[in-house]
């Protein structure tokens, strides 16, 4: 995280904590939003393909989470959450999917007057 971004959260009063590894913050997480690894971002191939693959939800990997988290998502996945995960019901980013299409249409019936 850039230090710009952490010390406006720093300046609100957050704690923050830098973590190694998805498995060393699962156990305490409630809310888990992942985001694709974006390869524009990345300064050169090697740094990329270096990254892909270091964070990943599997069903393995959620064996060490809270029962009643949830793990969400913007969509569309690349490889960071196995589809294999897909059914399980801590699995929020179809729904938050869903939900965002009804925010979406009901933005637009506002602007265009029909509400």
């Amino acid at each position: 995280m850039p230090q710009s971004i952490r010390d406006v959260v720093a300046s609100h009063g957050i704690s923050q904590e830098d973590m190694e590894s998805l498995e060393v913050a699962l156990p305490d997480t409630d809310v888990l939003y992942m985001t694709r690894i974006q390869k524009e971002r990345f300064s050169s191939a090697e740094e990329y393909e270096k990254a892909c693959g270091l964070f990943v939800v599997t069903p393995q990997l959620m064996t060490k989470a809270k029962k009643r988290m949830i793990v969400m998502h913007p969509l569309p996945r690349v490889f960071e959450i196995s589809p294999e995960f897909d059914t399980d019901p801590r699995a929020a980013y179809f729904r938050q999917a869903e939900a965002g299409m009804y925010v979406r249409m009901a933005l637009l019936a506002m602007v265009l007057g029909r509400v």
